[in-house]
């Protein structure tokens, strides 16, 4: 059964909290899914990973790329495992797949858009309720996680 994390941004926005927890994934060895709610979001992240630090390269791709399969981050709107991911982030509110066969789902929801809390709170309660292990994190005034749950 999936680990389950919930990452509740309130000092920063996804596009700065989002890299640094990509890069750990990809310096662990795992293959990454980024599931966005829609194509303009999915195309608005893939052009900022390739501009947010300019000492850093994160390798990805989107789902309407060329390898979509040989990608180590893949940005999709797609719920498939198109790159055999082991991990699947969540972000805006996205829904996850029917089959939650990884080894870690990451939900990251922004503290300050309404939609996106409840959203994540429903998803707890069910995922609560259907047994998996679940974490919960929060950002500290200094941008740091914080597990609260």
């Amino acid at each position: 059964m999936a680990e389950v994390l919930f990452y509740h941004l309130t000092e920063s926005k996804l596009e700065d909290a989002l890299p640094p927890l990509l890069e750990k994934s990809v310096e662990r060895g795992w293959k990454v899914a980024v599931q966005t709610r829609d194509a303009e979001r999915r195309d608005a992240l893939d052009a900022h990973l390739w501009t947010y630090r300019e000492e850093s390269f994160l390798p990805h791709g989107t789902d309407e790329g060329a390898s979509p399969d040989r990608q180590p981050v893949l940005l999709t709107v797609e719920q498939d495992n198109q790159n055999s991911a082991s991990v699947r982030f969540l972000v805006d509110g996205a829904e996850p797949p029917a089959d939650l066969a990884y080894d870690r789902i990451v939900f990251v929801f922004d503290g300050y858009d309404t939609e996106q809390v409840e959203g994540a709170r429903a998803q707890w309660k069910r995922l609560k309720g259907e047994g998996h292990s679940l974490t919960y994190w929060q950002q500290t005034p200094e941008g740091r996680w914080e597990k609260k749950a």
